[in-house]
């Protein structure tokens, strides 16, 4: 057990810090700046109280990685306490106040006393790069999905009938939208030419296209009130989704080619139905190191795909999933799971199993997934790609 704890609150602009003995005495409480040069002062305050101390924070990114940064640089051990964890233990204490000094000193109180809390570990470059490549790209997508749905809205105040024809996840349907708007300019254009304007800038199915909106334009021969400003909000809300199509591409490719310089990444491409960018997102959120995670089962319980129980008094057996997991983890082993049926036997032939003992559609492929993800831990434990079938020997 370590002589101190050093429970900090983790503030945008400010932390708190509170650090403590055995005996649950104040040693120490100050707030502090985010600043590095304010950081390792307090850093060099607690090591002169004693050397050996025990960090503990209830952030693990944004705001706390300067802090974490600095304690790592000088080899500082580290737990972690969730939000949540902090906020419920705080009910526990004393007083029904709040403020930082509390939250701190209920950090560190809870470190001291408990003892299944994990140590924080460095994330290598690869691991670091790849969260923030990952993280980026699924904001762009959101991004992206907003955007269409405004330009949904705008184009159907000014034509109903060009809103419902269009499928304007695809990039053809969005590049018309660019120089088409109003049903009275596409009449005018007619099928012949806007079927030459979309081949000229490589649009699939040009023809098709053409023919539809043109049809669409026939069945409304109004001019809504607001239709001139309105086509103009059109095509600047279209080529917004056409540069962040741009980006994602791009994050794309950069995603890809971080993911291979991993040490992982060969083994991890292996397992049928684990891509680039889904190799990514499971390295971004275990950050590479399965000894982190102790067990294959312990991963499972990470990436919420291990259930709990939920038992009390005469009600047994009632499993559930945990509230607390990484989404991201079970996003990437879920949807390899989706992929693998249609690419793997063995995945396809454990999936069609579950389905035959009763279990939904949903249900099956999250026990897929579960599978799937000890596979992959037994893979990078031992660093051997993945096998369909073992190896045949013939005898001598």
């Amino acid at each position: 057990m370590p002589e101190i704890w050093a429970g900090v609150d983790i503030g945008k602009e400010h932390h708190h810090c509170v650090v403590i003995n055995a005996d649950g005495e104040r040693l120490l409480s100050r707030r502090v700046l985010n600043d590095e040069t304010e950081l390792l002062h307090l850093i060099g305050d607690v090591l002169a109280i004693s050397a050996d101390v025990l960090w503990a924070v209830d952030l693990n990114h944004g705001g706390a990685a300067l802090l974490i940064c600095l304690l790592l640089s000088h080899d500082q051990p580290m737990a972690y306490l969730t939000g949540l964890a902090v906020h419920r233990a705080s009910a526990t204490y004393k007083g029904e106040g709040k403020t930082d000094a509390k939250d701190a000193f209920v950090i560190a109180d809870q470190a001291r006393v408990r003892r299944d809390l994990g140590l924080l570990r460095p994330g290598d470059e690869i691991a670091v790069d790849l969260r923030t490549l990952t993280n980026r790209r699924l904001d762009v997508v959101f991004d992206r999905t907003r955007q269409i749905n405004r330009l949904r809205a705008q184009l159907l105040e000014i034509f109903p009938a060009l809103e419902r024809s269009l499928d304007l996840v695809n990039k053809g349907p969005v590049m018309l939208l660019t120089g088409y708007q109003t049903p009275a300019a596409i009449r005018r254009a007619g099928v012949q030419r806007i079927e030459t304007w979309l081949k000229n800038r490589k649009v699939r199915g040009a023809a098709a296209l053409a023919k539809t909106v043109v049809e669409a334009a026939r069945a409304q021969m109004t001019a809504l009130p607001g239709e001139k400003l309105a086509a103009a909000m059109v095509v600047r809300l279209a080529k917004g989704v056409m540069a962040l199509d741009e980006e994602i591409v791009e994050l794309d490719a950069l995603i890809e080619a971080t993911f291979r310089e991993h040490p992982h990444a060969e083994v991890i491409r292996s397992l049928p139905g684990m891509g680039p960018k889904l190799g990514a997102e499971f390295i971004a959120a275990t950050g590479g190191d399965m000894d982190a995670f102790g067990s294959a089962d312990r991963l499972a319980g990470f990436a919420g795909l291990a259930p709990r129980p939920r038992d009390s008094g005469r009600v047994s057996g009632n499993l559930r999933r945990p509230r607390r997991y990484h989404r991201g983890l079970l996003r990437s082993m879920y949807l390899s799971a989706m992929v693998s049926i249609t690419t793997c036997p063995a995945s396809k032939a454990y999936y069609q199993r579950k389905r035959s003992e009763g279990k939904g559609h949903k249900q099956a492929l999250l026990a897929l997934a579960r599978r799937r993800l000890n596979v992959l831990w037994a893979m990078i434990r031992d660093g051997q790609c993945y096998q369909g079938s073992p190896p045949v020997t013939t005898a001598a």
